[in-house]
């Protein structure tokens, strides 16, 4: 029997949560922009220009100064002050619900996506149906609130059921409810609160994720696995952008001792300090580190106090050889070349050795690279967004020992959503004029795979790291080619929901030397963004 008892983690954050409400009832609010790469590259014009001395790396942002111009300007896009009727106003202009006075605001709406599409190459049918809702608001001045929720079903293409089927979950979303079957099923749900005390200081508790970087995969932080709880602290002080994170992951495949067969679990800190050296250039400091709450016996992993001291930046917690924790460091960095336009870049390292680190190397010599450019206005001209990205990630990165300690939550990546084991390009154009909204993206990955179940070439971080100090290279094990672009237009429809008409293409190659598989794809709905399934991979 397991004798972990987690459940009680989850009552004090409800207690905590209740705390906060009722002491501070009369101050709140530090309002969050939920995360989407489609949504913040639209303020790229603003934090990304020459004047502004903005932390871009944390995400998500806060509404603050630098992005509120621009926000507010999204949030009125095709609105039309002329509709007086309450339906027309509600489909088109507003929230369903909104609250507005001096000492409370609230909002709320429904939310779905109806998608039709058809698998061409396959000769398959797609679709996607989710209803869905959304609220928030604010008390005082330093508290904010959000919840969304989401009840889905799909059937998707062919690549993409697959990879649900082999790892039983949807990618970025929750468990499939379907057991394997072709429709898949699923809910998804994001709540947390914030408050700001002081200017400097904002506490984020609740369901979500948190995403560092400044490019569109990020291989120290992500938001492609599933949302956890999390407490989050952000300070900002003059030059310095500080984040303390403490979470509660689970791993859906590591050895099951509980006579419940409960997932097993795990505690995870993340510490994040971004220095903007000048208005043009800022370096980032990560670290983070995965701890199980047992070993595959049960036995308990005893807590060490040191997890919660937010200057710690070690190599281990309280460890032992058959528990080991996984540690990891990486580095940020970004200088804006031209205003607008930044380059950008991440350094992972999980097991470090100098002498082999821009080789081959050997399996004890992991780690990972990321370099890009983004901006705005290309061309010259408004509203027009890119981003050039290169990743690489050397094969058995973010792997451990002990399954239970990989850098993954509910056996999705951490960070970039190949796992390890690849490299790949990535380039992607947004041009947005009135309601109409026009999306390109291209990509080239390069990654090596297990021919059988029982290799392991180190693509799959879930599986347990075994060191030999044998050389190795990327794309080793079966090598694999894939070929992806994808287009959309988009004509919206309400902004303070994203509520839009949109249309797409997808083609999608996979290339090995045993199969060549082939995905053409159309697609047509009513969609929403606040429902991201990733797919782009």
């Amino acid at each position: 029997m397991q004798k972990i008892k987690h459940l009680p983690v989850r009552k004090l954050a409800l207690i905590a949560v209740i705390t906060i409400f009722s002491v501070q009832l009369g101050k709140a609010q530090s309002v969050l922009l939920p995360y989407s790469y489609q949504l913040d590259q639209k303020f790229n014009a603003d934090i990304y220009s020459i004047n502004s001395s903005a932390h871009t790396a944390l995400k998500p942002f806060m509404i603050d100064s630098t992005i509120s111009g621009k926000y507010n300007q999204l949030m009125q896009r095709g609105v039309d002050s002329s509709r007086k009727s309450w339906v027309s106003r509600k489909i088109f202009n507003e929230h369903l619900f909104d609250v507005q006075n001096k000492e409370y605001t609230f909002y709320g709406d429904y939310i779905t996506d109806i998608d039709i599409g058809r698998d061409v190459s396959n000769k398959i049918n797609t679709d996607l149906n989710v209803r869905g809702y959304q609220f928030g608001g604010t008390i005082g001045t330093k508290f904010s609130f959000y919840t969304s929720g989401f009840e889905n079903q799909g059937k998707f293409p062919t690549y993409l059921n697959d990879y649900i089927n082999s790892i039983g979950l949807i990618p970025g979303q929750s468990y499939d409810r379907s057991g394997g079957q072709t429709s898949k099923d699923w809910s998804y749900v994001t709540a947390y609160v914030s408050y700001s005390p002081i200017k400097q200081l904002n506490i984020t508790m609740g369901e979500d994720k948190t995403f560092i970087g400044d490019g569109y995969r990020s291989l120290l932080l992500s938001e492609f696995s599933p949302n956890y709880p999390l407490l989050r602290l952000t300070a900002n002080v003059g030059k310095f952008q500080y984040m303390m994170m403490w979470a509660y992951l689970e791993d859906s495949k590591a050895t099951r001792f509980d006579s419940f067969g409960n997932v097993r679990r795990k505690w995870a800190a993340f510490h994040y300090l971004d220095w903007n050296i000048s208005k043009r250039a800022s370096l980032g400091f990560f670290n983070a580190i995965i701890t199980s709450e047992a070993d595959n016996a049960g036995n308990y992993h005893s807590f060490d106090p040191n997890f919660l001291n937010p200057l710690v930046y070690t190599n281990a917690l309280n460890p032992t050889p058959s528990q080991p924790d996984n540690v990891f460091m990486g580095f940020t960095a970004k200088y804006k070349i031209f205003d607008k336009t930044a380059i950008y870049g991440q350094l992972l390292l999980d097991r470090f050795n100098a002498g082999s680190f821009f080789s081959g190397g050997t399996d004890n010599n992991t780690n990972g690279i990321q370099l890009g450019i983004r901006g705005a206005d290309l061309f010259k001209v408004t509203n027009f967004n890119y981003l050039v990205e290169f990743n690489t990630v050397k094969p058995y990165t973010y792997a451990s020992a002990q399954p239970i300690t990989s850098y993954t939550n509910l056996s999705q990546p951490l960070g970039d959503p190949l796992g390890a084991n690849f490299r790949e390009f990535i380039g992607l154009l947004n041009y947005s004029i009135g309601r109409l909204d026009f999306m390109g993206q291209v990509n080239y990955e390069k990654y090596g795979t297990d021919p059988q179940k029982t290799d392991n070439f180190g693509m799959t971080v879930t599986k347990p790291f075994v060191p030999t100090g044998a050389p190795i290279s990327v794309g080793q094990g079966l090598a694999t080619d894939v070929y992806y672009a994808e287009g959309t237009a988009s004509l919206l429809i309400n902004p303070k929901t994203n509520l839009r008409f949109e249309i797409g293409g997808l083609v999608r190659a996979e290339k090995t030397a045993e199969t060549d598989k082939k995905t053409v794809m159309l697609t047509f709905g009513l969609r929403s963004s606040f429902n991201n399934i990733y797919h782009a991979f």
